[in-house]
Protein backbone atom coordinates (compact mmCIF):
# COMPACT_ATOMS: atom_id res chain seq x y z
CA UNK A 1 0.00 0.00 0.00
CA UNK A 2 1.09 3.27 -1.33
CA UNK A 3 2.01 5.75 1.37
CA UNK A 4 -0.62 8.15 -0.23
CA UNK A 5 -3.99 8.19 0.35
CA UNK A 6 -6.83 10.36 -1.01
CA UNK A 7 -7.88 11.99 2.30
CA UNK A 8 -11.65 13.17 1.79
CA UNK A 9 -12.61 15.87 4.58
CA UNK A 10 -16.33 14.60 3.50
CA UNK A 11 -15.38 10.87 4.27
CA UNK A 12 -12.47 11.19 6.68
CA UNK A 13 -10.84 12.56 10.11
CA UNK A 14 -7.22 12.77 10.98
CA UNK A 15 -5.50 13.69 14.81
CA UNK A 16 -2.52 14.49 14.36
CA UNK A 17 0.09 14.88 17.40
CA UNK A 18 3.95 15.51 18.44
CA UNK A 19 5.20 12.77 20.66
CA UNK A 20 8.13 13.97 22.82
CA UNK A 21 9.90 10.35 22.52
CA UNK A 22 11.68 8.35 19.21
CA UNK A 23 9.83 6.75 16.97
CA UNK A 24 11.14 3.43 18.13
CA UNK A 25 8.74 3.65 21.20
CA UNK A 26 6.00 5.07 19.56
CA UNK A 27 5.66 1.67 17.44
CA UNK A 28 6.41 -0.46 20.54
CA UNK A 29 3.24 1.66 22.11
CA UNK A 30 1.18 1.21 19.47
CA UNK A 31 2.10 -2.96 17.92
CA UNK A 32 2.16 -4.45 21.59
CA UNK A 33 -0.99 -5.58 23.55
CA UNK A 34 0.51 -4.94 26.68
CA UNK A 35 0.46 -1.60 25.65
CA UNK A 36 -2.52 -1.41 24.20
CA UNK A 37 -4.49 -2.21 27.18
CA UNK A 38 -2.84 1.20 28.79
CA UNK A 39 -3.77 3.57 26.51
CA UNK A 40 -6.53 2.37 23.64
CA UNK A 41 -9.96 2.73 25.46
CA UNK A 42 -10.90 6.05 27.05
CA UNK A 43 -10.34 5.60 30.65
CA UNK A 44 -13.72 7.24 31.82
CA UNK A 45 -15.52 4.92 29.28
CA UNK A 46 -14.11 1.56 29.71
CA UNK A 47 -11.35 -0.59 29.58
CA UNK A 48 -9.30 -3.12 27.07
CA UNK A 49 -10.14 -6.34 28.74
CA UNK A 50 -8.37 -8.49 26.24
CA UNK A 51 -5.98 -7.58 22.95
CA UNK A 52 -4.60 -9.81 20.72
CA UNK A 53 -2.73 -8.54 17.97
CA UNK A 54 -0.72 -10.53 15.25
CA UNK A 55 1.58 -7.76 13.01
CA UNK A 56 1.59 -8.50 9.66
CA UNK A 57 -0.49 -8.60 6.43
CA UNK A 58 -3.65 -10.17 6.76
CA UNK A 59 -2.95 -10.40 10.73
CA UNK A 60 -5.41 -10.19 13.48
CA UNK A 61 -6.31 -7.26 15.52
CA UNK A 62 -8.72 -7.98 18.08
CA UNK A 63 -9.72 -6.20 20.83
CA UNK A 64 -12.20 -6.49 23.87
CA UNK A 65 -13.77 -3.82 25.52
CA UNK A 66 -14.92 -3.97 28.65
CA UNK A 67 -17.27 -1.51 29.23
CA UNK A 68 -18.38 0.87 32.36
CA UNK A 69 -21.65 -1.85 32.92
CA UNK A 70 -19.12 -4.84 32.57
CA UNK A 71 -20.18 -6.08 29.03
CA UNK A 72 -17.47 -7.15 26.60
CA UNK A 73 -17.88 -5.64 23.21
CA UNK A 74 -15.46 -7.58 20.60
CA UNK A 75 -13.76 -5.16 17.75
CA UNK A 76 -12.23 -7.23 15.38
CA UNK A 77 -10.51 -6.51 12.28
CA UNK A 78 -7.03 -7.01 9.84
CA UNK A 79 -3.89 -5.37 9.23
CA UNK A 80 -3.86 -4.24 5.99
CA UNK A 81 -0.13 -2.83 5.52
CA UNK A 82 3.08 -2.93 8.31
CA UNK A 83 5.86 -0.85 7.37
CA UNK A 84 7.75 -0.99 10.66
CA UNK A 85 8.56 2.44 12.23
CA UNK A 86 6.60 4.38 9.62
CA UNK A 87 2.84 3.13 8.96
CA UNK A 88 0.65 0.92 10.22
CA UNK A 89 -2.76 0.33 8.39
CA UNK A 90 -6.02 -2.37 9.94
CA UNK A 91 -9.50 -2.07 9.18
CA UNK A 92 -12.60 -3.64 10.70
CA UNK A 93 -14.35 -4.34 7.25
CA UNK A 94 -11.61 -7.71 6.85
CA UNK A 95 -11.40 -10.63 9.15
CA UNK A 96 -7.95 -11.91 10.04
CA UNK A 97 -6.80 -13.61 6.83
CA UNK A 98 -8.58 -10.95 4.92
CA UNK A 99 -12.06 -12.75 5.34
CA UNK A 100 -14.96 -10.52 4.54
CA UNK A 101 -16.23 -8.87 8.11
CA UNK A 102 -19.52 -9.17 9.02
CA UNK A 103 -20.56 -6.38 11.57
CA UNK A 104 -22.83 -4.22 13.01
CA UNK A 105 -20.98 -1.10 13.64
CA UNK A 106 -19.52 1.46 11.60
CA UNK A 107 -16.84 0.30 9.76
CA UNK A 108 -13.47 1.91 9.45
CA UNK A 109 -9.71 1.46 7.93
CA UNK A 110 -7.19 3.46 10.51
CA UNK A 111 -4.04 4.46 8.72
CA UNK A 112 -1.12 5.04 11.22
CA UNK A 113 2.04 7.21 10.14
CA UNK A 114 5.08 8.47 12.28
CA UNK A 115 7.83 10.20 11.32
CA UNK A 116 10.82 11.13 13.16
CA UNK A 117 11.09 15.15 14.07
CA UNK A 118 14.20 16.10 15.63
CA UNK A 119 13.94 14.25 18.97
CA UNK A 120 10.02 13.35 18.59
CA UNK A 121 8.04 11.75 16.64
CA UNK A 122 5.09 13.28 14.76
CA UNK A 123 2.26 10.82 15.26
CA UNK A 124 -1.40 11.06 12.58
CA UNK A 125 -3.77 8.96 13.23
CA UNK A 126 -6.68 9.39 10.32
CA UNK A 127 -9.64 7.26 10.22
CA UNK A 128 -11.38 6.42 6.57
CA UNK A 129 -15.22 5.83 6.11
CA UNK A 130 -17.05 4.24 3.61
CA UNK A 131 -19.80 7.75 3.28
CA UNK A 132 -20.58 11.03 4.77
CA UNK A 133 -23.52 9.28 6.55
CA UNK A 134 -20.80 6.74 8.08
CA UNK A 135 -18.67 9.88 9.33
CA UNK A 136 -21.11 11.68 10.46
CA UNK A 137 -22.74 8.42 12.40
CA UNK A 138 -18.79 8.12 14.01
CA UNK A 139 -19.24 11.50 14.55
CA UNK A 140 -22.30 11.84 16.53
CA UNK A 141 -21.68 8.82 18.55
CA UNK A 142 -18.53 9.59 20.20
CA UNK A 143 -16.24 7.68 18.05
CA UNK A 144 -14.12 10.98 17.31
CA UNK A 145 -14.26 12.45 20.35
CA UNK A 146 -13.38 8.91 22.23
CA UNK A 147 -10.45 8.66 19.50
CA UNK A 148 -9.06 12.31 20.67
CA UNK A 149 -9.07 11.02 24.13
CA UNK A 150 -7.44 7.58 23.23
CA UNK A 151 -4.40 9.46 21.47
CA UNK A 152 -3.80 11.29 24.08
CA UNK A 153 -3.64 8.56 26.86
CA UNK A 154 -1.59 7.10 23.96
CA UNK A 155 0.58 10.00 24.26
CA UNK A 156 1.14 9.86 27.82
CA UNK A 157 1.69 5.96 27.71
CA UNK A 158 4.44 6.89 25.05
CA UNK A 159 6.35 9.30 27.29
CA UNK A 160 6.30 7.22 30.47
CA UNK A 161 8.08 4.88 28.60
CA UNK A 162 10.95 6.72 27.98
Amino acid sequence: MSNHFAFDPKLDFAIERFIDAPVRLVWEALTRPEHLKEWYMPRPWGRVARAEMDVRPGGVFSIDIAMGEGQEVPNLGCFLDVVPMERLVWTSMLFPGYRPAVFDDIPITAIVTMESVGTGTRYVFTALHRSEADLENNMASGFHQGTGIAVDQFVEHVIAMK
